[in-house]
């Protein structure tokens, strides 16, 4: 069935969204190069605590595989690295820029492989994503929200173990607040997760953010 004349369907809607979502952060990249402002963050200590949240989706320290999806140059790699050994790592991203940038960053390691796309190309233990959903710019919270939904899907049907991702907050100060960003309510977010993915849910949003941080852990 096709969409009303005038209308468009959501594929191309989709297709669009994507679309402005590379152009944007590859102009970041472009302006700041292979920094936190470069994936539109503000600075290196914010951008470790939050990869310390993420992280806890997971289980031990070593043996495992993790799709990082918007994984931007490569920033949340090098934090597990510092953290985890012996595991392998797959970063996807719809920037070709920020992709190449992270290929070069990381040439050298053989567990890790970078992907021009919206969907990890494979099954891993483990899925992230961070920063994502923060920037939804001309576009209505109906549509985003679509957006938050269709990847969530997403990393659940690619994540074997869990998976991890963050969202600004609802809770964040009006006065603060930025039109072009998209705030999530953390508890309709929680129970969108459990009734859709997994019994064991966690909400973390005890670290001192504008933001919180979600964990999806699936029973093996």
């Amino acid at each position: 069935m096709s969409s009303p004349p005038g209308r468009p369907d959501k594929q191309a809607i989709g297709s669009q969204l994507l679309a402005d979502v590379s152009n944007y952060y590859t102009s970041k990249l472009q302006q700041h190069g292979t920094t936190p402002r470069g994936v539109d963050w503000n600075g290196p200590e914010s951008q470790q605590l939050r990869f310390a949240q993420l992280s806890r989706i997971v289980a031990g320290d070593g043996g495992f595989s993790i799709n990082d999806l918007g994984c931007g140059y490569g920033a949340f790699l090098d934090y597990l690295e510092t953290e985890f050994t012996g595991f392998t790592y797959v970063g996807c991203d719809v920037s070709v820029a920020m992709i190449a940038a992270a290929r070069e960053r990381h040439r050298t390691n053989p567990n890790v492989h970078y992907h021009e796309t919206s969907t990890p190309p494979q099954v891993s233990d483990y899925g992230v994503a961070s920063g994502i959903f923060n920037v939804r710019m001309g576009h209505d919270d109906a549509v985003w929200r679509d957006y938050v939904k269709a990847t969530l899907t997403v990393l659940d049907r690619t994540s074997r173990r869990g998976f991890a991702f963050n969202c600004l907050t609802t809770y964040s100060d009006p006065e603060r607040a930025r039109a072009d960003l998209f705030y999530a309510n953390p508890c309709e977010m929680f129970d969108y997760c459990k009734r859709s993915f997994s019994r064991n849910v966690a909400l973390l949003h005890d670290y001192g953010l504008y933001e919180f941080t979600i964990l999806v852990r699936k029973a093996l």
